[in-house]
């Protein structure tokens, strides 16, 4: 290196020219491998052949006397200690999923035999490109579309997530702004959703269904009456002298005279305000405008100032949830019918490993809860320290992930059992999942049990905390790959962090609209079926892999995390990336695709051809943008097709990776005499 680099090396990085087209090897398994094509030379992919001024990965562009690069240092934010990263990915990646998904699906599907394709699944599908995702953020120190440097062609995949990502943070706040309108309302004795007699209520209301069927004679039944409360319900007979005939009855006769819980009126009625279907938006609900307001200032503030402030909240966010879960299984065990529920839960049948449904729930379920495919995790991970150990990490944030959704089974199910025994039902007529756990199961529980509005308020809270930081930090990684991709030069490259991060919120916000009317429900369910579906994420896990495994090469990328925590990762991960994870993927994907069917609305409202043909658009939206990325690209190329995928297959180095070239990589990297030309840093697409 020539003095002068030397001189100026703290402040700038000299590169000098390769060959046309070349790219320096590794030598005995030291060196990152820099750079690409000079200008002027072989096949071009930039504006005009590869004219124009040189560019680094992020965009910047500068130049230099003697014809090298020079690019100035600019430190890239990073996490203020490590715990703050772990607590993030906690926060985002255990959420509101793991409390009313999993526990359902474990009872649903052999209770603790669900452990075992779940598990086997974990290992083979979850952890790999979870810490895929990590890793890679970690090595290219970029947010989610520019990480995909490493494979320039395939740029479509981080505009994928991105488009994932953003329609998650759309939609996903509702449930938080339904959890807020709850918990303003739980200060009150007796719950508005444990009697009837309100103005939202239909003469159909009842509160004690059992009552309903004894009497049907008596029009006291459907009228709201004062003696039908829920401490008269603990005082009932008891549900364990039912037989199962009479409970038959009790089933049908409900089902005949049309009875509706309060629970239920209070949640369609009074909160969704339901319309006739997707063609009737109806009313706003000003009430609801007025905490998705609420909501999003919460989560612009927690977000707004990068990881600094994000990495401060998660403690809260991330840890509170779990002392209320523990308060919350403390006391749902002592209620009666408990253990019912918990043996529900987790009694084996064996039978269901035969069966293919029971392996793609567990398949779907894993790639719901471990926030895989959104490019957050990958944002998350770029601001880690560059020799962070990001293979321990994976292994601990999996444990914590999935050690959550099997303790919250024991909450939710000590609950469940309890409410059955006390409604004298079967407990599958009460296992819920989804937003029928959250907003009409345990609510109608909390309604029976002493010192109703604590429960629901702490209940509630709990709901809102554990699903604010999956938001903010699935919002934090939208702006992480905004503000990569923008050029730093330009008008747009200029705007604070705080002002994209707000212009962000508003623009969700105001889509968010179409969800606070009278047919908001309806949006918002074609959002969560289509946009984020296991579709849409098991497709892009699974060209996650394959880029990585063989365009990028699964035994460089080894030697790229070998670099960064200095040792090789277990052989394991990288026949996963290579076969078993997108052969996992591939097989789930089918299922879904074959076993398609139209969404409905409870089962009774069928979406129009319209409304399914936007949902699709929805999902291909995401999903189009790595094919027609990778076409875009080859077709704007020029040279032969094998010279152009191996220009766009190159990768597009950092300048922090520069520091890992081995000496005798640089010296074959010196310029010849004479040499004006500069190297070329491909920009974002």
């Amino acid at each position: 290196m020539s003095p002068e680099s030397e001189e100026n090396s703290r402040s700038e990085i000299s590169l000098p020219q390769l060959e046309a087209g070349t790219l320096s090897e590794e030598e005995g398994g030291g060196s990152a491998r820099p750079l690409v094509p000079v200008l002027g030379a072989g096949p071009g992919c930039g504006e005009g052949g590869g004219a124009g001024p040189p560019q680094s990965q992020d965009g910047a562009t500068a130049g230099t006397g003697n014809g090298a690069v020079a690019v100035p240092v600019v430190e890239r934010e990073t996490w203020t200690r490590q715990m703050d990263f772990i607590m993030s990915c906690v926060g985002f990646a255990v959420g509101l999923g793991n409390v009313w998904r999993f526990p359902y699906l474990c009872y649903k599907n052999g209770g603790g035999v669900f452990l075992i394709p779940y598990l086997l699944i974990v290992f083979i599908g979850g952890i790999p490109v979870f810490f895929l995702e990590i890793a890679l953020g970690q090595f290219m120190k970029q947010g989610g579309v520019s990480a995909w440097n490493i494979a320039p062609l395939f740029k479509g995949l981080g505009l994928a997530s991105m488009v994932i990502v953003f329609f998650c943070n759309t939609y996903y706040i509702m449930i938080l702004v339904w959890g807020l309108y709850f918990l303003f309302h739980s200060f009150t004795n007796p719950l508005p959703w444990a009697t009837c007699g309100h103005t939202w209520n239909t003469p159909n209301c009842t509160q004690d269904f059992r009552r309903s069927c004894h009497n049907r004679s008596g029009a006291q039944s459907v009228l709201p009456s004062s003696a039908a409360t829920p401490s008269n319900l603990l005082n009932s007979t008891s549900p364990l002298n039912l037989s199962s005939a009479q409970l038959l009855l009790n089933n049908s006769c409900m089902e005949a005279e049309g009875m509706r819980s309060p629970v239920i009126e209070f949640w369609e009625r009074k909160v969704l305000r339901l319309s006739g279907g997707l063609h009737e938006p109806g009313d706003i609900s000003y009430e609801m405008v007025l905490c998705l307001i609420v909501t999003w200032i919460i989560v612009y503030f927690c977000m707004w100032k990068g990881v600094k402030s994000t990495g401060k909240v998660v403690y809260f966010t991330a840890l509170f949830p779990y002392l209320v879960l523990v308060v919350l299984l403390a006391h749902g065990v002592t209620l009666p019918g408990a253990l019912d529920g918990i043996v529900y839960y987790l009694k084996p049948d064996w039978s269901k490993l035969g069966e293919a449904q029971v392996w793609i729930d567990a398949g779907t379920q894993i790639f719901f809860s471990y926030a895989i495919g959104l490019g957050a995790l990958t944002a998350l991970g770029s601001y880690n320290r560059f020799h962070n150990n990001c293979y321990q990490d994976a292994f601990v944030l999996a444990l914590i992930n999935s050690g959550t959704s099997f303790f919250a089974g024991f909450v939710v199910f000590s609950v469940l059992g309890f409410m059955a025994a006390e409604q004298g039902v079967d407990i599958s007529k009460v296992a819920e999942s989804g937003p029928g756990l959250a907003f009409i199961a345990y609510p109608k529980a909390v309604t029976l049990m002493p010192l109703a509005p604590l429960w629901a308020a702490l209940f509630f809270f709990m709901l809102l905390i554990l699903g604010l930081d999956s938001q903010f930090v699935g919002v934090e990684g939208l702006i992480t790959g905004i503000m990569d991709m923008l050029p730093p030069k330009s008008a747009l490259g200029s705007l604070r962090r705080e002002v994209v991060a707000a212009i962000c919120c508003v623009i969700c916000f105001l889509i968010d609209m179409s969800m606070v009317t009278e047919g908001g429900m309806y949006v918002f369910q074609l959002f969560d079926y289509y946009s984020a579906s296991g579709i849409t994420l098991l497709w892009q896990a699974f060209w996650e892999c394959v880029v990585i495994a063989w365009v990028y090469g699964a035994d460089r990328f080894m030697d790229d995390v070998a670099r960064m925590i200095g040792y090789q990762p277990l052989p394991y991960m990288k026949w996963c990336w290579s076969y078993i994870t997108p052969f996992v993927c591939v097989a789930v994907f089918l299922f879904h695709v074959v076993n398609y069917k139209p969404l409905t609305y409870n089962t009774v409202y069928t979406y129009p051809l319209w409304g399914e043909a936007l949902g699709w658009a929805l999902a291909l939206s995401s999903m189009l943008c790595i094919p027609v990325t990778v076409l875009y690209k080859l077709l704007r190329c020029k040279g032969s097709l094998r010279e152009r995928w191996q220009h766009l297959t190159t990768p597009v180095w950092g300048r922090h990776h520069l520091e890992y070239l081995a000496p005798e990589s640089e010296a074959k990297l010196l310029p010849p005499a004479g040499n004006k030309n500069t190297l070329l840093f491909e920009s974002v697409i």
